[in-house]
């Protein structure tokens, strides 16, 4: 998300770059391109332009020191208003003190509101909570089914009443088996409609003013832009929403929403989707946003991630193993999976502050590690330990084994080489000579092909290509 808002941005910042110093001239100069940024990322018109109104007011304010340039100026106002405009937001669930907390789900028909409903549950579940799903959702065909095969994966109950097509009952009644359960958060997933329905935005009413739950929630779609902003105000106008979640944040590249919606509905974003798994639910914080659309990076996030999802004595071996010159291809392929749990590499890129516009649109496909395992998994345990024995004839018998060419093989070996050497050489480092390193090698082109474009025609093993290759050679 924002990849093109940054980019314009990127852009203004730099334009005025080599201006001896900062004048109200070039503050609104820099205004109007960040103005014209936002409009083309879908954000609302007066949205815009009381955001650029402020930042210049800001910017001519601002006391002005002989070590900051001008960019640096405008940007720290631009950021600054970007918080401000976002939030503030507390991404906490006010859980109440007498259980169990009540959460509506409210949403348009498309919208994600279901499977959101179980981020949420887990999102939960990792705060010690024991929630319930409620399966209040009776107008979608196989909504009960996809809500239950979700409480599936993550273990937890679904409460459902196939016999009936009344949701206000089914809520009160999942209320009462909750309390009944020693469930302490109950969700209820009701249905999708249109703002425009008011057959079931009545319904919807009946639900809250019957359940009368501690939390609505919204569940809008990122890639419905402004759109997604004027429905959270008719919802709002019915159900007094307290949050809206925006949903498929990965998605949209202009992120006109995420930066309308809390100014225009004065509702806060709470929640954010980053992805289709049950694990892509982010807290919302309006002063890391900011950095990501600034190319500021989020580095609070990046080691959130880490935290939850990397294994921490794990790591420490295997940089330990770095640095003494020992690691080798398992290592090298045990990190690259524990990353992409993580989340796209792109995205994890733009994280560290500075090198996400470095390397551009890097990444590391799904396929692309199935192939480098299968490679790995080829090679016998003396040749991950230590890839510098395999020559030529070891690259053929490899590549057989893998399904792949042997200049992949090569490709592979030539890269792992060249980034063990560098990892090894920023293991002795301090963070900021490491910070220069990593510029450098950037810019030098080190980190160029750091994943090897693998032949997209050798991504499955297959043995029959390989029995007739070894036909064909015994022949010869």
């Amino acid at each position: 998300m924002f990849d093109a808002l940054t980019k314009k941005l990127g852009d203004v910042f730099r334009n005025i770059r080599g201006r001896g110093k900062i004048t109200e001239d070039n503050v609104r100069d820099a205004m109007r391109g960040v103005r014209t940024a936002l409009l083309e990322a879908d954000v609302n018109i007066e949205v815009a332009k009381t955001f650029c109104d402020a930042c210049v007011e800001k910017a001519i304010g601002m006391q002005v020191i002989d070590t900051l340039r001008p960019e640096q100026v405008i940007v720290k106002a631009v950021h600054d208003e970007l918080v401000a405009l976002m939030g503030p937001v507390d991404p906490r669930i006010p859980f109440v003190s007498d259980p169990p907390t009540i959460i509506l789900m409210a949403g348009l028909q498309g919208s994600g509101k279901t499977t959101t409903c179980g981020k949420l549950a887990r999102y939960c579940m990792q705060r010690g909570k024991k929630p319930l799903l409620v399966a209040a959702d009776l107008k979608r065909p196989a909504a009960i089914d996809q809500l239950e095969v979700i409480g599936g994966q993550l273990e937890i109950p679904v409460y459902t009443e196939r016999d009936h097509q009344n949701p206000v009952r089914v809520c009160r009644n999942a209320i009462r088996a909750a309390r009944q359960q020693d469930r302490d958060v109950v969700i209820l997933d009701t249905a999708g409609r249109l703002a425009i329905d008011d057959e079931l935005m009545e319904e919807i009413s009946q639900v809250a003013q019957s359940t009368q739950p501690h939390q609505v929630y919204l569940v809008l779609d990122a890639m419905t832009g402004q759109d997604a902003v004027n429905t959270a105000k008719s919802f709002d106008q019915r159900l007094e929403i307290d949050a809206v979640i925006l949903t498929k944040f990965d998605s949209d590249t202009r992120g006109g929403a995420a930066l309308s919606v809390k100014h225009v509905t004065g509702k806060p974003l709470k929640f954010i989707g980053v992805g289709e798994k049950l694990d892509a639910l982010e807290e919302f914080h309006p002063e890391r946003i900011a950095g990501r659309i600034l190319g500021m990076g989020d580095v609070v996030s990046l080691v959130e991630k880490a935290q939850e999802h990397l294994d921490v004595e794990q790591t420490a071996k295997a940089q330990e193993r770095m640095a003494r010159g020992t690691f080798g291809l398992d290592d090298f392929l045990v990190q690259m999976e524990s990353v992409r749990k993580m989340g796209p590499v792109k995205s994890l890129m733009k994280m560290i502050p500075g090198l996400g516009g470095m390397l551009g649109d890097v990444d590391i496909p799904d396929e692309e590690l199935s192939r480098i395992r299968g490679i790995v998994h080829s090679m016998t345990p003396k040749e991950r330990r230590n890839p510098d024995l395999i020559e030529a004839s070891r690259r053929r018998r490899i590549a057989r084994g893998a399904g792949v060419e042997p200049q992949e093989v090569s490709s592979l070996v030539k890269t792992f080489t060249r980034m063990r050497d560098a990892m090894k050489q920023l293991s002795g480092m301090n963070m900021f000579q490491r910070m220069a390193a990593t510029k450098a090698m950037a810019q030098g082109g080190l980190m160029e092909g750091a994943v090897p474009k693998l032949n997209p025609g050798a991504m499955k093993f297959d043995p029959r290509k390989r029995d007739r290759k070894n036909k064909r050679r015994k022949r010869r």
